[in-house]
C-alpha cells in the first residue's frame, strides 16, 4: 500500500481553521493531541484528511507537508535513496514511524507507516 493520505496545515488561528472546515465542508475531528511541541488535529473531510499544526506558517506557506501512507516504511525509504532523493532519518513517535524526503519542485513529503494496535478509530482514519 502506498496512497496519499493528508495535507499537513500551519495554523496562526487553529480553532477558526478548524470551524471552517467544519461548518462549511463537513470535517470530523478525529484527534486532538500534542505532538512535538505543538496542539495537531486530525481532521477528516469527505474521503480526504486534513491534519493541523497550531503554529504560525513557516518560509514554506501554510502547507507543511503532504503525508504518504505506506506499509513497509523501510523499503520505501530504500528506493528513494537509491534513487538520490536523500531521505532523512527514520524517526519512531511511538505512534508510528516517519521519514521527510523533499519531492519534485521542493514539495516536503512524510512518509510514514501506522504502528500496529492503534485504536479503532485512528486505524479506520489511516486505513489500516
Amino acid at each position: 500500500m502506498r496512497r496519499l493520505h493528508h495535507a499537513h496545515l500551519m495554523s496562526r488561528d487553529l480553532e477558526a481553521a478548524l470551524c471552517f472546515y467544519t461548518d462549511h465542508f463537513g470535517g470530523e475531528v478525529v484527534a486532538d493531541l500534542e505532538f512535538a511541541g505543538a496542539r495537531n488535529v486530525f481532521m477528516r473531510v469527505g474521503g480526504a484528511a486534513l491534519h493541523f499544526y497550531d503554529q504560525e506558517p513557516n518560509r514554506r506557506g501554510p502547507i507543511n507537508h503532504l503525508g504518504m501512507c505506506v506499509d513497509d516504511l523501510d523499503a520505501c525509504v530504500a528506493e528513494l535513496e537509491a534513487a538520490g532523493r536523500h531521505p532523512r532519518p527514520i524517526v519512531d513517535t511511538g505512534m508510528g514511524r516517519y521519514s521527510m524526503v523533499e519531492g519534485p519542485d521542493g514539495v516536503l513529503l512524510e512518509v510514514f507507516e501506522p504502528p500496529p494496535g492503534l485504536d479503532p478509530a485512528l486505524r479506520e482514519y489511516f486505513g489500516v
